[in-house]
């Protein structure tokens, strides 16, 4: 592809870095924001730069924050002690919009994956089986999508916590195998949250 402006050739680049962006779409991207009032542009790099320089983790459950505790652990209307397992802010966005759970969360931060060299001490692992062991914890819902590497996390947490008293659940696989829970429909989601089950009987029909 052949840039008449080195300027428009960066700023294609470094759009073309983002995830699902090839380079012909960030083109119509940066000619697009070329096109727009420079005010709309100044708005956006504030925004993206304060994201960036500002942004919290919550102390608690790890999901991306303003602050130091996240609204949702901070609510008291909130069952403290079931904890719903997640990759990452994306699923807790999911869950939270099918209305139908009132725990709070632990984000993971991704999955387990030998292949891309992601491993238990890469994640959120360790706190989670510190707060299960150390904590009023009655319940943890593994809800990582059904795929190889979500399996293997979910297998490997409940290794490290048995013998701990906390019961231990998975949402019902009304998500389809290899589906990632923020593409699946509300009402699919809030149904299998509302009807988990027991991890003991998921490893009995894996």
């Amino acid at each position: 592809m052949d840039f008449s402006s080195k300027l428009l050739e960066n700023a294609v680049y470094e759009m073309s870095q983002l995830p699902g962006i090839g380079k012909r779409t960030a083109l119509r991207l940066v000619l697009h924001l070329l096109r727009q009032p420079k005010t709309q542009t100044d708005h956006l790099v504030t925004a993206l730069g304060t994201l960036r320089n500002e942004i919290k983790f919550c102390k608690k459950c790890h999901s991306i924050s303003d602050k130091d505790i996240c609204d949702i652990c901070s609510n008291l209307n909130r069952y403290q002690d079931i904890i719903c397992v997640v990759e990452d802010i994306r699923d807790v966005m999911a869950i939270e919009s099918t209305g139908q759970y009132r725990g709070v969360y632990h984000v993971l931060g991704g999955k387990i994956s030998p292949l891309d060299g992601i491993g238990p001490q890469d994640l959120n692992i360790s706190s989670l089986i510190e707060k299960a062991k150390s904590e009023p914890v009655k319940e943890l819902i593994f809800a990582l999508s059904a795929t190889m590497e979500g399996d293997t996390t979910n297998f490997y947490m409940y290794k490290q916590i048995e013998g701990v008293d906390v019961k231990t659940s998975t949402i019902a696989r009304g998500i389809s195998v290899n589906d990632e829970l923020e593409y699946a429909d509300e009402v699919t989601l809030g149904r299998s949250i509302v009807n988990r089950i027991p991890f003991e009987n998921a490893l009995k029909n894996g």
